[in-house]
């Protein structure tokens, strides 16, 4: 069954990266996918918050960091080291957009903070919740299109930080429910 599992994952990776490869996507994923623009797109996004949420906010976005430092570090320090899996673009020839990285693979930590924020967001606004899991699912697939990541690297992504999101969304929404949060 695994077996079987990891055979079709390869064939859906070489499929969107090779088969589906074209100059409109060759120019787009590398950009939606690179780390500085999220991480500028993430920190205009908080800074915007703080400034027109002003207190009201703050506490949401200081909830919104530990979503990131918890999705990021559970999936990069703790889940890729266990599993060890390896990138595609490290064992075979693939359309490689970016560089290939030096970390293991699953599962994608670009999914899973991109979900863990989606999920996070889109509870506390639910106006949010859709478009935010479309963009966050558009950057996963984008890892696939580089040739940085399997889709099951990005679906274990997604799930994790999906579940990340919520469940940090549950515990802040809980504490301003009960008013357990102090003032700022």
């Amino acid at each position: 069954m695994l077996e079987w599992l990891l055979t079709l994952d390869r064939s859906i990776f070489l499929f969107i990266n090779r088969d589906l490869a074209n100059p409109v996507t060759d120019m787009i994923m590398p950009f939606i996918t690179n780390d500085n623009f999220l991480r500028g797109i993430y920190g205009l996004g908080i800074i915007a918050l703080i400034v027109f949420g002003r207190k009201r906010l703050l506490w949401a976005v200081l909830f919104s960091i530990v979503v990131v430092t918890l999705t990021d570090q559970s999936s990069a320090s703790l889940i890729k080291p266990l599993i060890g899996r390896l990138r595609p673009c490290k064992i075979m020839e693939v359309h490689l957009l970016v560089g290939c990285g030096s970390g293991y693979s699953f599962p994608s930590s670009h999914a899973t903070n991109l979900f863990g924020q989606a999920l996070f967001w889109g509870l506390l606004f639910r106006r949010y919740l859709w478009p935010g899991i479309a963009l966050a699912f558009l950057i996963g697939l984008s890892r696939i299109f580089v040739g940085v990541h399997y889709p099951l690297d990005v679906v274990g992504g997604m799930i994790l930080g999906a579940l990340e999101g919520a469940a940090l969304a549950w515990l802040y929404l809980s504490l301003k429910a009960h008013k357990k949060l102090p003032l700022m």
